[in-house]
């Protein structure tokens, strides 16, 4: 039993949790298929009753055209997911990974789920790939022709999403959340990918973990969820260990990807993270630089749990 299944099955003990058996179907639900062939571990679990929406933000200015532009070749030889027409293998596992949430966001399940357009990024500690894992989640979603996605760095105190794509921008998050001077087309970027905007952390500041608990910024999660029928927002989040706001952050949102490192996490970490989580949340596990079943390398996997 790996440790992923162990987390999981420790978790769902305790809470109880009504496990589901499929993404598509509301009521009989088979567990999801993972990525590179191995048999799933886990099933969906999510809550029985569907969360009540919430307004929009009437304040929230509109977007603007403040634009940068990502060197996807560069990208792509730093095996990032790539826009091009060649069929890679990054891409195909992504391609296993974003269906699956993106299901959940569109889908039957997403009656279900508060703000299931809206998916946090984490894992239990620094150093495990989650911004890599959000970065690869937010270009695979941008090839969707029907879709379009917003990549939020809300791990203000270590950000590293404009440091991965090699972007600077004097005003983001952080920003916003200190001034009402400050409207959403200042920190919000659109790139040269069609369907993907960007923002970024901001400038640092001392009270900058206590600012995503914020009122302002439920505002701001309110309008992401709310606005754009056609869009998906993802936040790269703070690990869950020894950051209280993250775990307010996930309250906010309807799914919730947690970045495993394999034969590197620990199983206790995995199951404290997992334990901080909203109970009606959808989570799966992104296991990263996964051992490949067949063939050599490393590779990623994907699977839902009950938390």
């Amino acid at each position: 039993m790996s440790i992923i299944e162990k987390a999981i099955k420790k978790q769902s003990e305790a809470s109880h949790t009504l496990r589901e058996t499929s993404v598509e179907r509301a009521q009989s639900r088979k567990a999801p298929e993972s990525v590179n062939d191995a048999e799933p571990i886990a099933t969906l679990a999510v809550a029985a009753e569907p969360a009540a929406a919430v307004a929009a933000n009437a304040g929230v200015a509109r977007e603007n055209k403040v634009s940068v532009n990502l060197d996807l070749q560069q990208l792509a030889q730093r095996n990032f997911v790539s826009l091009s027409s060649d069929r890679r293998l990054i891409n195909e596992e992504y391609r296993v990974i974003k269906r699956k949430l993106i299901n959940n966001a569109f889908g039957a399940l997403s009656q279900t789920l508060k703000h299931p357009n809206l998916i946090l990024v984490s894992s239990s500690r620094p150093g495990e790939g989650k911004t890599f894992s959000a970065v690869n989640l937010a270009l695979s979603i941008a090839l969707e022709q029907d879709k379009t996605v917003l990549l939020v760095d809300s791990d203000v105190l270590r950000p590293s999403v404009a440091k991965t794509l090699q972007i600077t921008h004097d005003v983001g998050l952080t920003d916003y959340l200190l001034s009402d001077k400050v409207s959403v087309s200042d920190i919000m970027l659109s790139t040269n990918v069609e369907r993907l905007k960007i923002i970024t952390a901001g400038r640092p500041h001392h009270l900058s973990t206590e600012l995503l608990a914020s009122e302002r910024m439920e505002m701001l999660v309110n309008e992401f969820a709310t606005r754009y029928h056609d869009r998906i927002v993802i936040f790269d989040a703070p690990p869950l260990l020894g950051v209280n706001e993250t775990a307010v952050m996930a309250s906010m949102c309807g799914q919730a990807v947690i970045v495993v490192e394999e034969n590197h996490t620990k199983l206790s970490e995995i199951e404290q993270a997992v334990s901080l989580l909203p109970k009606d949340i959808a989570t799966g596990f992104l296991i990263n630089k996964a051992h490949r079943n067949q063939g050599k390398g490393y590779g990623y996997g994907y699977y839902y749990g009950a938390n």
